[in-house]
């Protein structure tokens, strides 16, 4: 009788581990600028999130991609973090401030996030399961955080709008001393919809160095998003994903760039804002659910609004990449 219950232990013990193994499709929600939700339609915001929530079982981590806010005031902020709220306990979540969250009404004069600490603030995040650490205490501007899903070990890098070249420094720290995890970056201003990252000398509009704070040199030098991929993605082979928001337009643009190691990037800018062409009430709710299929070596992307119920199946908006090499 021993030796059954023995080996009925062995095999529960080595199904487990065979399980642990298994390359599980796994979905990241993926939330560009909230900024028309917090000032005009917060319920919006707020059926983003509580839908997320009730998606626990596919949903492993949702990012938010700056301007969170629209004036950088209270009432937006207060709108935010009650949104944001809904996912706590449910769906571990990263977020970052864009331009519209820094400075005097959200006009990026100078790099103030006191107003975004103050409500979405360290003492809390930090005590969450996958926060790992910051680039400094107390502050969320530039955060790290890790998760488990599909087989692998994930790395979530959160910068902030334009980062400086010390934060930039700080991020190539972080993935150098998690060299087996997978990384994702996510920050507010990275690619254009032209299908480039943004960059000086291709005529691209709203580049950090056109804000106050891009006036700074140095160290808090602002970094867009040519200079990031140079300095820090290019040079580093477990990033798989940089997605970033910000950029009108069709609010649109994908990217798949080979890295230094020869690895392959793909980078994504969503954008459904008022202001972004076709745009309805900031947006109506939609969000990118970017759905990883390790055994099928598949990216999926859709686009979906729990507000409508509804997915857009634009050519722009729903794509597959394929022969996804993540071992």
């Amino acid at each position: 009788m021993k030796r059954v219950l023995s080996l009925i232990s062995v095999l529960a013990f080595l199904m487990l581990f065979a399980s642990c193994k298994v390359r599980k499709p796994f979905t990241l929600a993926v939330l560009p600028d909230t900024q028309t939700y917090t000032r005009l339609y917060p319920d919006l915001f707020k059926a983003q999130t509580a839908w997320v929530a009730e998606q626990a079982d596919s949903i492993v981590f949702a990012l938010q991609l700056g301007d969170i806010t629209d004036h950088n005031n209270e009432k937006q902020w207060k709108a935010a973090a009650e949104a944001f709220q809904l996912m706590d306990g449910k769906v571990p979540y990263a977020f970052v401030p864009g331009n519209h969250d820094l400075g005097t009404n959200g006009s990026a004069d100078v790099r103030d996030a006191t107003m975004m600490n103050t409500w979405l603030p360290y003492s809390k995040y930090s005590k969450t399961a996958h926060f790992g650490g910051a680039f400094e205490e107390d502050s969320m501007e530039n955060t790290w955080h890790t998760f488990n899903a599909g087989g692998y070990k994930w790395l979530v890098l959160a910068l902030e709008f334009g980062p400086r070249n010390e934060v930039i420094d700080w991020a190539a720290k972080v993935l150098e001393a998690h060299p087996k995890h997978k990384a994702i970056l996510i920050t507010h201003a990275y690619m254009y919809s032209d299908e480039t990252r943004m960059g000086e000398g291709k005529g691209h509009k709203w580049l950090p160095q056109a804000y106050g704070l891009g006036k700074a040199t140095g160290a808090q030098a602002v970094n867009d998003g040519e200079q990031m991929w140079d300095k820090l993605v290019s040079r580093h082979k477990n990033i798989v994903f940089v997605f970033s928001g910000h950029v009108l337009n069709d609010g649109v643009g994908t990217l798949v760039s080979t890295g230094q190691h020869g690895n392959k990037v793909y980078q994504m800018l969503s954008n459904y804002q008022s202001g972004v062409e076709g745009s309805e009430n900031g947006g109506n709710g939609f969000l990118r659910l970017v759905t990883v299929i390790p055994r099928e070596k598949k990216i999926r992307v859709k686009t979906y609004s729990p507000h409508l119920d509804q997915y857009n199946t634009d050519a722009h908006q729903q794509f597959e990449f394929e022969n996804v090499e993540l071992d």
